[in-house]
């Protein structure tokens, strides 16, 4: 669904700009319709932080149509950027409380926008991609407050840090839990 999603955003909305949708998330707004936090890099390496909002446009009568109950609706009406911040401008990502599963983080640009995201798992997965294109297009570290690490960063063992991976390191650590809770405790009498 979210690969459909992401093709047709393309399509519709970022190709025309000759921009690349590199990622995005579904997230919470308090306006009617769904609305989406998507990053883009332009054909000049300029990486694109920007809201979008998908309306349900109201169907509108075909023209020159004899039946007036014959709709159509015009997909390039539904998708509208509402704001645009360059990466270069966002000067913090924090992610709240890291002990939390909290799908809220604010990004500090000249104004603090609060973002939530539909789960937290989205949210890490937003910010691992603006992580990889702030160091790969703005040679910069990106400064983030309130992550956790392990979900974010690479580290010697884990290479690449998918969903995949992330739910693989939560199996090893329970895992391990379990092996240690069987494990026979001497009982000095």
């Amino acid at each position: 669904m979210s690969s459909l999603l992401k093709e047709e955003m393309q399509r519709v909305l970022f190709r025309p700009e000759k921009l690349r949708l590199a990622e995005f998330i579904e997230i919470e707004e308090p306006t009617d319709g769904r609305h989406f936090l998507c990053v883009s890099v332009t054909k000049n390496k300029v990486v694109q932080l920007c809201i979008v909002r998908c309306q349900t446009s109201q169907p509108s009568l075909k023209s020159g149509s004899k039946k007036s109950n014959t709709m159509r609706s015009s997909i390039q009406e539904c998708y509208r950027r509402t704001e645009v911040w360059p990466l270069q401008d966002l000067t913090l990502v924090d992610g709240r409380d890291p002990d939390v599963d909290d799908p809220c983080f604010l990004l500090h640009f000249d104004k603090v926008r609060t973002v939530t995201a539909v789960s937290c798992s989205a949210k890490y997965t937003f910010v691992r991609a603006l992580f990889v294109l702030s160091e790969r297009h703005c040679q910069r570290s990106l400064n983030l407050r309130n992550f956790d690490w392990a979900y974010i960063k690479p580290s010697s063992f884990y290479s690449n840090r998918g969903d995949c991976v992330v739910l693989t390191q939560i199996c090893f650590y329970a895992f391990n839990l379990v092996c240690l809770s069987m494990c026979p405790v001497p009982m000095d009498v």
